[in-house]
This record gives structure tokens, sequence and C-alpha cells, in this order.
């Protein structure tokens, strides 16, 4: 099978003293890990989890479709 390549946005919390994970274009697939790498495995998971839920529900898996602005702006050139 072809793996999607979704985007994972991950950023530092303050407030939680971890890395956070989201998916953007999975609503509310989200992860965290105490390192960068622990986020990143642990978003993989929660991708794999996310898309085997919404199969068994029936819904429909979204394509990869998030853009950072920074390659937005760069394809629109």
């Amino acid at each position: 099978m072809n793996e999607p390549h979704y985007h994972i946005n991950l950023f530092w919390s303050d407030e939680d003293g971890l890395w956070i994970a989201d998916v953007p274009d999975l609503h509310g697939c989200m992860t965290h890990g105490s390192t960068r790498a622990e986020a990143i495995r642990n978003a993989a998971e929660a991708i794999e989890g996310w898309i085997e839920t919404a199969r068994d529900a029936g819904f429909d898996i979204p394509e990869p479709r998030y853009r950072p602005a920074i390659y937005a702006a760069r394809d629109a050139a």
C-alpha cells in the first residue's frame, strides 16, 4: 500500500513541557512526546489509528492537502 504523506505540525508547548504534533488534514488527530522524535513516532501511530477508525466507521479518508504557508507562497510564484 502506498502510504499517504500527511503533514505533521510539530511545536514545543511550554505549558505542557512536551512536543505537540498535530495532523491538520485529519481533524482531531494530535499527540505529543517528550522529544521531537517521540512526538513524530506517536503522530505516525495516531495517523494509522485515525485512518483505521475512520474506515471502520465508513467515513471518507481525506487526501493529504495541507501545505504550510511557506510552501503555498513558493508554489504561487
